[in-house]
């Protein structure tokens, strides 16, 4: 068997638009006619240099290769162009197509993936989302009201969700860390405080940050959410600075996760090595895919640290997140994302049941994607999955962060 033919789908999301402006689905075929699906997490690039990138990682490093050799194209593709180190782009591009592979490799053999890599360890996974708006709340208010979270909250946990994350403290810029205004520790404290109310002992707290604080900013920060026994603070600082993330977990009681802008063992490792966190969050449409995620997960388990994959793209790299988390003993929970676009582009094959996501049954990532449905939404905006924002914080006004890359925002 070996990959012969591959083909890029960039779909866009309808509104509302949560987990992203798009998402890159490539669709892998092989010379007995089976055909894979893998999805390449957000990028530093748009969708049509990275399909570019995409496709000559396929066709340098893995067509016409058998698709179970996942460690020689992994060799390749990391070792591509005499680097042999971390490259955040490039594996992107392969993880998405390791994960066809492994699609692949499932469906020739009529077995689910996790049943390939390790056996089925857990019967189901504990599900985790972010406190999105319900139908009656208004934006943007909703993103820096206390209330309107912990009545989003009281829905999900009536759902069966234990767990429940949200981020208002403010957005995330450029210019690297910074200090928090005064107004963004309030309103976190007040969010963790409302909510911790609101839920009780129901579910935990998942203090969201997207690495915008400096080590000062950022235990001022974990010192005034403490109280409330949030579960994590989520990359307090920017993920390339292991040792101040390191200080800033020894400064706090709440533990520290992070993982969403990492990619291979090299720079997991590091942060286990730092003690910078204890809870690891990686995208595998971006880490290096199922297989080098699975190391990762081996080296936490050294250092009794827990995975908790990250989600915010689409369902075929859901589903293999979950295959991952049904095989590992030191899986915490898994991010989710309901929306009925979701849904529906794998024909509802892999669902959230009362909170936890049961292990998928069917040959490969157990999944029906509706490639017709994918084809109906091209994504025609010019910006990036997400964006930073260029200017600094406001330290007199109110700072929003508007749930990613919402539908209707510029560049869509």
């Amino acid at each position: 068997m070996r990959l012969t033919d591959l083909d890029v789908i960039v779909t866009a999301p309808p509104a509302p638009g949560w987990g992203g402006r798009y998402w890159i689905l490539v669709k892998v075929t092989t010379d007995t006619g089976i055909v894979g699906w893998g999805e390449c997490y957000a990028s530093s690039v748009g969708p049509v240099a990275m399909e570019a990138v995409i496709r000559d990682v396929f066709e340098r490093h893995m067509e016409g290769e058998n698709p179970e050799n996942i460690e020689k194209m992994f060799r390749r593709a990391y070792s591509s162009g005499f680097t042999q180190r971390p490259d955040l782009t490039v594996m992107g591009a392969f993880s998405g197509l390791e994960i066809a592979c492994w699609d692949i490799l499932g469906k020739d053999r009529d077995r689910p993936v996790w049943a390939l890599i390790g056996g089925r360890m857990n019967d189901r996974i504990r599900a985790y989302t972010y406190l999105y708006p319900l139908a009656h709340h208004p934006l943007p208010e909703f993103w820096g009201n206390a209330d309107m979270a912990a009545e989003a909250a009281i829905d999900l946990v009536d759902r069966g969700y234990t767990a429940v994350k949200f981020d208002p403290a403010g957005p995330y810029t450029m210019r690297g860390g910074h200090q928090p205004a005064m107004n963004d520790i309030e309103t976190s404290a007040a969010f963790c405080g409302t909510i911790r109310k609101a839920v009780g002992t129901r579910a935990d707290l998942l203090f969201g940050t997207h690495g915008q604080f400096s080590t000062g900013g950022a235990i001022r920060m974990a010192r005034a959410i403490e109280p409330f026994f949030p579960l994590w603070f989520e990359e307090p600082v920017p993920p390339d600075n292991t040792e101040s993330m390191a200080a800033v977990a020894r400064a706090t009681k709440v533990p520290v996760s992070t993982g969403e802008r990492l990619t291979t063992k090299a720079e997991f490792g590091a942060v286990l090595k730092a003690g910078a966190a204890n809870i690891l969050q990686p995208a595998l449409g971006r880490s290096g895919g199922i297989w080098e995620t699975r190391k990762i997960a081996t080296l936490a388990e050294a250092y009794n640290a827990q995975m908790a994959p990250h989600l915010y793209a689409g369902p075929v790299e859901w589903a293999a997140n979950i295959h991952l988390a049904t095989s590992i003993p030191n899986i915490l929970m898994a991010e989710t994302i309901e929306t009925e676009f979701h849904a529906a582009l794998i024909k509802n094959t892999i669902s959230v049941e009362d909170g936890f996501v049961p292990a998928p049954e069917g040959a490969g990532l157990g999944i029906d994607v509706d490639e017709e449905l994918a084809r109906a939404h091209p994504y025609t905006g010019t910006g990036l999955h997400l964006q930073m924002q260029d200017d600094p914080i406001d330290y007199v006004g109110r700072n929003l962060f508007e749930g990613g890359a919402p539908v209707g925002k510029s560049q869509d």
